[in-house]
């Protein structure tokens, strides 16, 4: 198998060249803004850059879209450059998975899903309600409408290791490492279901190697809302000093809207891959604290 991941420098893609390079498949990731360790530049949105990694010369059997613009306030305040970025950038890759005729995977998440009946799966009605989620959602359609062959995975709240540390679950276990005091304004009524991104590419992993096709919800067993995420890390380090402040997201006042019951059902995966356990938050937080302890230990 040979794979191209756009995106690699990013917590989902990354942890894919990881895996994938692993059980032996013939990888490749690309970066575009940050230059993780082991990627090659490669520009969605302008296919002739001359400093692009030559897609053609490694012809891919598979292509990963991991990459995309996924801060959601951002988005809503610069609907155009979301676009570029999501959906434009989506259609560059479905043309080059065309011309290649690469099966092409792409990220998607429950903001295609209006926060009002969640936890959904595949069958859901779809209706974003924020420019993010409309976006991801013209372009999650534009890759099945390409090639009946293709892939979507949705996923949410996604955490795990990546080099840069960004992902919420990871920023919270850093600054307490780092000894900050935390303040923490989270919103109470925003569910969802908060998935490692190493079970992503452990999924997609199967998914691939038995050709699937079409719209797969991979979701963590964990059904929570942000103020129970952070004080299930939080019960790992009593040590932290930290100060958590409930909100609504009405009193948040974010500039974009937030699916409130949001979160997937893994039904689907489950039912093709019964034995396959999914990590929990409380799975890698320990693991997670018990490293930090020996390299304390260490010191």
């Amino acid at each position: 198998m040979k794979i191209l991941i756009i995106g690699a420098s990013g917590l989902v893609g990354n942890n894919c060249l990881r895996y994938f390079k692993q059980k032996d498949w013939n990888c490749v990731g690309t970066y575009f803004s940050y230059e993780a360790a082991n990627t090659v530049f490669f520009d969605t949105l302008n296919l002739d850059n001359e400093n692009n990694f030559n897609v053609t010369q490694f012809k891919p059997n598979v292509i990963v879209h991991c990459g995309a613009l996924t801060h959601v306030d951002y988005c809503e305040q610069n609907e155009a450059e979301s676009y570029e970025k999501t959906v434009v950038s989506t259609k560059n890759v479905i043309t080059i998975a065309n011309e290649l005729q690469a099966k092409l995977v792409f990220i998607s998440t429950d903001y295609v899903f209006d926060g009002e009946n969640g936890p959904y799966d595949e069958e859901a009605n779809v209706r974003p309600i924020s420019v993010y989620g409309k976006h991801k959602l013209e372009a999650e359609q534009a890759v099945l409408a390409a090639n009946a062959q293709n892939l979507v995975l949705r996923i949410t709240n996604v955490y795990g290791d990546e080099e840069r540390g960004k992902n919420f679950v990871s920023r919270i276990i850093d600054q307490i490492f780092e000894q900050q005091k935390l303040t923490l304004r989270l919103p109470i009524d925003q569910y969802a279901t908060p998935i490692n991104a190493a079970d992503i590419a452990r999924c997609m992993y199967l998914l691939l190697r038995d050709n699937k096709s079409g719209i797969y919800n991979i979701a963590g067993t964990d059904y929570m809302n942000r103020v129970q995420l952070a004080l299930t890390i939080l019960k790992y380090f009593p040590e932290a000093e930290y100060e958590l402040i409930p909100q609504t997201t009405t009193q948040i006042a974010a500039p974009a809207a937030r699916p409130l019951q949001g979160g997937l059902k893994n039904k689907k995966f489950m039912s093709e891959y019964p034995d396959f356990r999914f990590n929990t938050v409380d799975d890698y937080v320990n693991h997670k604290s018990i490293m930090l302890d020996d390299m304390e230990d260490a010191e």
